[in-house]
Parts: structure tokens; sequence; C-alpha cells
């Protein structure tokens, strides 16, 4: 698909985006960003694509970003980091807010953008080698990546600080352990394993995920009566998808539902 720095892949509604800069550490430079985002709008808009795994090429998942080409354009750096984090970002809202699942196999060291991806997927898993670190502040910068959206609704605020200003690195056990990752597996079994999780997914209601992940997002900030009226308005309109009749009629039948993403 016209990608340097990183592959998609796309077989029977499963898309695999492999970050793949293993000589750089997976490390996010301008290019990789943008076809971050590039990759992220194929997917958001591809309704075939009814599941997404993310991984990372060689043994890390992702250093996060690239302060080597950052530090390369001192007169520059300023600009070249507002492009590549509005790049990432521009990514990180549409796998958020897809149709689609977006499952991480984190293969490696996960550290400061290569975090944030994984707080931001729907749902992780780890190599028993993985390890995690938030990494910023001990370069005198602060994150990004989405990681102070959603690192504090997954382990909490104080946690997120902690991790946030000491940099101190989480285990995969731990990661587990905090919420981060959902299962930790062997390194010899992560694909397998994560490819697995992704297909069911990608043969489930996709239409039904996306509307539950849009109102996981809203109900951080939505007053209760306005969240109730969300849920009210999506599950009626899940009623009239191919998939909500079926699943209905799946369960009156007492068989097991066939869905076909719409």
């Amino acid at each position: 698909m016209g990608f340097e720095n990183l592959t998609l892949e796309v077989r029977d509604g499963l898309a695999q985006l492999t970050l793949d800069r293993p000589n750089s550490a997976n490390a996010f430079n301008l290019d990789l960003a943008r076809e971050f985002q590039r990759a992220a709008t194929i997917c958001a808009e591809d309704s075939k694509i009814r599941a997404v795994l993310l991984t990372g090429a060689g043994r890390m998942f992702s250093a996060g970003g690239d302060l080597k080409d950052f530090s390369a354009s001192e007169d520059e750096i300023a600009k070249r980091v507002a492009d590549t984090a509005g790049a990432l970002h521009a990514g990180i809202v549409q796998f958020a807010r897809m149709n689609a699942p977006v499952v991480a196999a984190v293969n490696g060291p996960a550290a400061g953008a290569g975090m944030s991806l994984v707080c931001m997927t729907d749902i992780a898993l780890a190599a028993e080698s993985a390890s995690f670190s938030m990494a910023y502040t001990a370069a005198g910068l602060t994150p990004d990546g989405s990681s102070t959206y959603f690192l504090p609704r997954i382990v909490g605020m104080r946690r997120a600080r902690e991790l946030m200003l000491t940099n101190r690195k989480l285990s995969a056990a731990e990661a587990h352990a905090w919420g981060i990752v959902e299962r930790v597996v062997p390194d010899a079994e992560l694909m397998i394993e994560a490819e697995v999780l992704a297909r069911a997914l990608a043969s489930g209601p996709t239409l039904a995920f996306g509307a539950t992940k849009k109102l996981l997002l809203a109900s951080q900030t939505a007053e209760l009566e306005n969240q109730l009226d969300a849920e009210t308005s999506a599950i009626v309109s899940m009623t009239a998808t191919s998939d909500g009749r079926e699943g209905v009629t799946a369960f009156r039948e007492k068989r097991r539902p066939n869905f076909k993403g719409a």
C-alpha cells in the first residue's frame, strides 16, 4: 500500500499493522507518524476491515518518539515535534473512534508514545518479555500520544502520575496487574493468541462494537442522564442493523449468531 515505515496487511476482515523501523526501535519520526495516520484512515474507512491488530517489527514494540530525528534539526525541533505529534494524534483519534476493535500485540518494550499506543487500543496482549515505561520526563518532555487521557482512566490518577514523573519501568506482569494489558503470554505464542483474539472480534457485530467504543469514550465526561439517553439511542439504532436483528433471532432460536458487520 505504499508504506515504507510500517506494513499494513488486510486479510479476511483483519488488518495487521506492524510498525516497521526495527533498526530505530520502531520509534516515531515524521514519516512513520504520517504513515500511521494514513493507515488509520484506511482502517476507519474500509467497512471490510472489522478488526485491527497492532504490533512492532523486531524485538521492540516501539520506543516512542525518535529523539535522534528530532534533534537532527535543532532550529526546527518545535515544528518537527508538532508535525509528528499532530499526525500521530490524528491517527489515534481514528483508531479510538472507529468501529473495528483494535488489539495490541506488545512484542517487546513499549516506551513513550509506544506505551501510549498500548493504552489507546481496545484490548492488549503482551509477551512475557515486554516492558512499559512513560519515559517522557526523563528527556525533559511531557507525555503525548493520548497517554494523559487513557492512562489515568486505566490505572487511576495517582499511579499515572507516578509513572509519568518517575518513568519507572513496569514488567509485563506488573502491567497486567495494573490493567494496562489484559493478558500476558509466552513470547513465542504472542502473535498466535493475538491473531486468534483479533479474528474472533472480526467475526463479531462491528457496528455494535463501534457504538460501544463511542459510549465508553463519552462516559468519562457525560452527565448520567445524558449518558442514559445516549445508551437508549445506541441500542435502538442497533435493532435496525442486520447484526442486531441476527443477534436477537439467534438468541430466540438458541443458536450461534452469524454476524456480518452490518
